[in-house]
């Protein structure tokens, strides 16, 4: 009789990562004329909790305290064109990977919501996700990175 035993597979170690907060790029009108939203400067904070707890929740990844790090990234302006502050950042930090989001904002009814992921050892950028929202209120922002998370980020 041949016995077969299944030794489970290790369990990969989490990645590190260090998850820095959203930013809005507003090429509205809207936003041109009026400047920032007070509503959106929160749904920006809400979509990154969301975002954090959910990478948390997944058991792939453990995340970096990035606070240590805030004067260098409030002095970094805009993360998504800082030619490669995020990475550097997030490797000074002690991550692997660093992510950036933004939420880019035509109008009032179409918005998207773009994530990016550098290697910190390189400074490559590695992965890249968009998902396009309709609506400008808390329940599409939320089901829009609830959306990326799950059928995006966590499918690779």
């Amino acid at each position: 009789m041949l016995l077969w035993l299944t030794v489970p597979a290790a369990a990969e170690e989490p990645i590190t990562l260090a998850v820095f907060d959203f930013e809005l790029i507003d090429t509205s009108l809207e936003g041109e004329v009026n400047g920032p939203r007070a509503d959106e400067q929160q749904r920006l904070v809400m979509i990154g909790e969301l975002l954090r707890q959910k990478l948390l929740d997944s058991g792939r990844y453990t995340l970096v305290d990035l606070a240590p790090q805030s004067e260098r990234i409030a002095t970094a302006a805009y993360r998504h064109g800082c030619n490669g502050c995020v990475a550097e950042i997030g490797r000074d930090a002690g991550a692997a990977q660093a992510m950036a989001g933004t939420v880019q904002k035509v109008s009032n009814l179409i918005l998207n919501i773009n994530l990016s992921v550098w290697n910190t050892a390189t400074g490559e950028q590695v992965r890249g996700w968009s998902v396009d929202i309709r609506g400008n209120n808390d329940e599409s922002w939320a089901h829009g990175i609830k959306y990326m998370v799950k059928n995006r980020v966590l499918k690779e």
